[in-house]
């Protein structure tokens, strides 16, 4: 397809478009004369990846250039390509904690919580994780509070966690590339997390009216 029919479907503007081409979020097309390329439904793919890394995750160009990097890298193994290009996404801000005796006995917990459910890579990673730092930073931050959030508390909250990253998995090698694998997951996790956190707040309605009424 050519540019004008390429923005047409995408409902992207052929000048927003020239500027992800200049900024290499999207990759070139296939040179057909010296003024004209053509697009496939690769583009158009990650064109929609594009919008969601920018509108709905919030990302910089830069940092979307970054992610998106991490998903051309064929070189790497799925399992690695996929981390590289998940920790490029920015998380929540962590509050500024010191590394004391709070943080020490969060990583504790953490740590704990790892080994009993047997997340062996998440264990080796944890020295270069940042989803490990932020679940370190967040279980400090409660402690910090007087809330002694422990290995046992946090359970139950992993086991549904990986019921999720299961149904996440089964979506995702439904696609036919690994490419396409890697952006449906990286995908999935911008566009899923504010769904996620909106049926979690749901369900906390929905126990508390059948618990307590309305």
């Amino acid at each position: 397809m050519r540019l004008a029919e390429l923005s047409e479907r995408s409902g992207v503007s052929t000048a927003t478009i020239k500027y992800y081409l200049r900024e290499g979020l999207l990759p070139a097309g296939h040179r057909v004369s010296a003024t004209t390329a053509d697009y496939d439904e690769g583009h158009l793919r990650r064109l929609r990846l594009v919008r969601a890394l920018l509108q709905v995750g919030g990302l910089s160009v830069a940092t979307a250039g970054e992610v998106l990097r991490h998903i051309d890298d064929d070189s790497l193994g799925r399992t690695i390509r996929l981390g590289a290009a998940m920790w490029a996404l920015p998380g929540p801000p962590e509050p500024d904690l010191a590394d004391d005796g709070d943080m020490e006995a969060a990583r504790v917990e953490v740590d704990q919580l790892l080994d009993a459910l047997g997340w062996q890579t998440a264990h080796d990673l944890r020295t270069i994780s940042p989803p490990y730092r932020s679940l370190v930073v967040g279980v400090a931050t409660l402690r910090r509070l007087g809330y002694d959030w422990d290995a046992a508390l946090l359970r139950p909250y992993a086991d549904l966690m990986h019921q999720a990253a299961v149904h996440d998995l089964d979506m995702t090698e439904s696609q036919p590339s690994e490419a396409e694998q890697v952006e449906t997951a990286i995908a999935g996790t911008v566009l899923l997390d504010p769904i996620l956190r909106a049926l979690h707040r749901l369900a906390q309605q929905e126990e508390t009216a059948r618990r307590y009424g309305l």
